[in-house]
């Protein structure tokens, strides 16, 4: 099971992942956003700057960002204007980064967006700022999903893969959001989670723009099979048990094959 460095690492080394498409002319809605900002009254003290939150370096950290425009993203600490910017992708779901480095009032993070493995800087006032010790590990050649909780083997369970043509390669992604699909028996089935990596083979898929994902499914009985343009299949009763409980950045790694010494339940 990687530690939280080892899969940094890992991700700033191998920039490419993730091959297939899941996007859709028929967008998921997404799952309610939470959160109300707090409205000051008048009267009340002027509040006290909090002290600046720095990630924890044996947890995964992830900013989100405040708001709800397109977040500046920007070449090196200090630059004065922004190289790109991330939008979202759907109105009600924020734009989440894993992040790489904490660089006091900047974050190294990595971005959503192609080619696989960028990454850049926000600023550290533009987001807000959470830590978890949840990942997820794939494996491919063994149609296997694996969610930990720190060391705690939270979900194993048996998956759909990619088709042949439209391979999903071995590599490290983090989850971006989690859409609610208005039909439940749809290809995608209960839920699904978007996926910071593209497809190497596919630059559009009905649609969308060839995002990853890990989703539901309304044909159970091909799990176990190379059935997807790239994204992961699993069983709703599966997807279901993730839902309630995953926070989004959640660090995602796939084997193409098994690794060399590691061994595999079942």
């Amino acid at each position: 099971m990687p530690t939280r460095r080892r899969f940094l690492l890992s991700l700033a080394l191998a920039l490419v992942l993730l091959a297939g498409a899941c996007s859709s002319s028929d967008r998921p809605v997404v799952t309610e956003g939470t959160g109300n900002p707090a409205t000051a009254k008048a009267g009340d003290p002027a509040p006290t700057a909090p002290a600046q939150v720095r990630c924890d370096p044996d947890l995964y950290c992830v900013a989100e960002a405040k708001t709800t425009d397109a977040q500046p993203v920007y070449a090196n600490p200090g630059d004065a204007e922004p190289v790109t910017s991330i939008a979202r992708s759907y109105p009600e779901q924020p734009v989440v980064f894993l992040v790489a480095k904490d660089e006091g009032d900047w974050l190294q993070v990595y971005l959503p967006i192609r080619p696989n493995g960028s990454t850049g800087y926000v600023k550290k006032d533009d987001v807000d700022l959470s830590q978890h010790d949840w990942h997820i590990e794939v494996r491919l050649a063994e149609f296997d999903l694996k969610v930990y909780n720190g060391d705690e083997l939270f979900l194993d369970a048996p998956i759909a893969v990619a088709a042949d043509n439209t391979p999903t390669p071995g590599g490290n992604f983090y989850t971006t959001e989690l859409i609610k699909p208005p039909d439940p028996n749809s290809v995608y089935g209960t839920y699904a989670y978007g996926l910071s990596g593209y497809s190497d083979t596919l630059t559009t898929f009905n649609g969308g723009p060839g995002q990853l994902g890990i989703h539901g499914t309304n044909r159970p009985e091909l799990i176990g099979s190379k059935v997807s343009h790239g994204c992961i299949r699993m069983t709703n009763e599966n997807i279901e048990k993730l839902a309630p409980v995953l926070p989004l950045g959640v660090p995602v790694e796939i084997y193409e094959n098994v690794p060399e010494g590691a061994v595999v339940d079942g």
